[in-house]
């Protein structure tokens, strides 16, 4: 008996500032890339599909966007936040090598 089917990987890859095409409201949206892997015995083997889409956080609106766009609004993003996807700045008074200088 061989078992096989398909798993859905859900990877979130920035979060932009971007004008919804269903609400009109300038608003964050998610950035996400869905891949389905054939499994054989429920060990994911390789990606037979790949797709893009954006998702309004304001009113839930998704939007299927090419992978050529994504790869546009992700380096664009990237460009803006200095190489962080997701434009968190370090945390004040913490050194870059996770140490606390305050500690002695």
């Amino acid at each position: 008996m061989i078992i096989f089917g398909t798993r859905g990987y859900l990877y979130q890859l920035a979060v932009l500032t971007l004008v919804c095409g269903w609400c009109g409201n300038p608003a964050a949206h998610t950035l996400r890339k869905r891949v389905t892997k054939f499994t054989l015995f429920f060990v994911p083997l390789f990606p037979f599909s790949t797709k893009y889409a954006t998702q309004c956080t304001f009113c839930g609106g998704e939007q299927k966007i090419p992978k050529e766009q994504a790869e546009q609004l992700l380096a664009q993003h990237v460009a803006a936040q200095d190489g962080n996807p997701f434009g968190q700045a370090q945390q004040p008074g913490y050194a870059q090598d996770g140490q606390n200088p305050y500690q002695h």
